[in-house]
């Protein structure tokens, strides 16, 4: 298997002036910073939409795409906007997404642009072909027309048909824009990893629309949510609330809802990150109106069934799954039995387990090895915050055993391009040397999340011949 390298980063993440990263040309100079570095791979998180607390997890929907994402020059350019009309969207910081004023402005420009299209029968017929997205955009437009609320409250069924089409033009226009990002993505040799998590909201068109899919009662509420137990990152485990699936009733038509779903997200990609794969094997229930997910208890999933149900769609792209958390031998046999690489953590290597996984050592071949993914520290930020004794210990691992622990960064990324893993991920904060301010999540915690953007001089400043060299030394060009 070839050994290659890439680079985590959110499209949120990138520079521009409209207030979060999204489809424009900073994508493109994004692909040709990667290429000049000896990258292969960039890594995204999920397309979704994203929750009220920004994360992209927990969605209305698992098929249709992020209407921020949307590069509002590029709608200028096709004279659906006039430059007037863009001047009081441009942002006032270039740190961070801004995203209540996305929230309060961003959908008013759309509808502006969606109002002046002039293939208006196209867009339709794009959608219509569609099903999972047309269904979304009345699942939007019924939203609308009940206050936003929950769609087990609604009681409206009139809809607005320019709010429809608003809909199905945003879903057009978002996956007709990432279709050139990823035709030159092609054009310069970078392959596009994308991410797929496990679980959708409860107030999704999925659960909307397939509500037999899902442990509900008669009344269409949860019967028990999802979340995991205690971890690593928070004592009372994650209650994350998402509904859960009714595995027997998925397997009577053989898993196709998500035969498509992973169908439509390799269009997006070349290859696609599977999250919290451990549920396939079993996975955390939580009663409904549990406090906290302390009070949930492990259940089977449907196993090797939907992992053979998936192998018909795959068509032999990279499938990365994340095998992190609670894992047991029966997980393991999971993750061998598929055949996916599995994930790797360096800041997961050293807790004091000289056995761990996690250590660079005992890397497989077949794994995707990161410092660390976008729910850890940033790798300075892990560093700086170890015990002396434990930062002493990593350190020498990696072979620096000088006093000035500063120094001994790049000894660190040497030693993860220097395993036996076949694919090495580094996070752009690992790129940039940039501490724990700069850190995208906190499991756990609902505020200050997913804001985290970098500048072009930021970009700019990184050491592309160091890791073209780094690249080149450790086989991964």
């Amino acid at each position: 298997m070839k050994r290659e390298s890439g680079v985590l980063m959110h499209i949120s993440s990138l520079f521009g002036d409209y207030s979060i990263g999204g489809f424009s040309d900073s994508a493109r100079y994004f692909i040709d910073f990667l290429a000049d570095c000896g990258f292969t791979y960039w890594q995204v998180l999920p397309f979704s939409m994203t929750d009220e607390w920004n994360s992209p997890y927990k969605s209305y929907s698992a098929f249709a795409g992020n209407p921020y994402f949307i590069d509002p020059e590029t709608l200028c350019r096709q004279g659906l906007l006039t430059r007037e009309e863009l001047l009081p969207h441009r942002q006032r910081t270039p740190y961070s997404c801004e995203y209540a004023r996305l929230y309060e402005e961003r959908y008013a420009l759309l509808r502006l642009a969606a109002a002046r299209v002039t293939n208006r029968a196209e867009i339709e017929a794009y959608i219509e072909a569609r099903p999972h997205l047309s269904r979304f955009c009345l699942f939007m437009a019924l939203k609308e027309a009940n206050a936003q609320k929950s769609w087990h409250t609604w009681t409206n069924t009139d809809v607005s048909a320019e709010t429809v089409f608003l809909w199905q033009f945003i879903q057009y226009t978002f996956f007709t824009q990432w279709a050139e990002i990823k035709a030159y993505a092609a054009l310069r040799g970078i392959k596009l990893i994308g991410d797929m998590p496990f679980y959708v909201d409860y107030d999704s068109a999925d659960v909307w629309g397939n509500p037999s899919l899902f442990q509900l009662d008669q009344d269409g509420r949860m019967k028990a949510v999802a979340g995991v137990p205690p971890d690593y990152f928070s004592a009372d485990g994650q209650l994350w609330g998402n509904p859960l699936y009714d595995w027997a009733e998925m397997e009577k038509d053989g898993f196709a809802w998500w035969k498509e779903r992973l169908a439509h997200t390799l269009t997006l990609f070349d290859g696609v990150r599977i999250d919290h794969f451990r549920a396939m094997e079993s996975y955390w229930r939580v009663p409904a109106g549990a406090k906290t997910a302390r009070e949930g208890a492990w259940q089977k999933g449907p196993g090797e069934k939907l992992v053979d149900a998936l192998h018909t769609v795959t068509d032999g792209k990279l499938i990365v799954a994340e095998d992190l958390g609670d894992i047991t031998p029966a997980v393991h046999a999971l993750v061998a039995y598929s055949g996916y690489p599995g994930m790797r953590v360096f800041q997961f290597g050293f807790l004091g387990d000289p056995k761990s996984p996690h250590i660079p050592h005992n890397y497989p071949e077949n794994c995707v090895a990161y410092t660390g993914t976008h729910d850890n520290n940033t790798l300075l930020g892990y560093v700086w915050e170890l015990s002396q004794e434990r930062r002493q210990e990593m350190l020498s691992y990696c072979g620096y055993t000088a006093p000035d622990w500063n120094q001994g960064y790049d000894s660190i990324l040497r030693t993860l391009f220097m395993s036996h893993a076949r694919i090495v991920i580094l996070p752009i904060q690992d790129l940039l040397g940039y501490g724990a301010d700069t850190r995208l999540n906190v499991p756990g915690r609902a505020e200050g999340n997913w804001q985290f953007r970098v500048t072009r001089q930021q970009l700019d400043a990184i050491d592309r011949a160091k890791f073209r060299s780094f690249n080149r030394m450790y086989g991964r060009i």
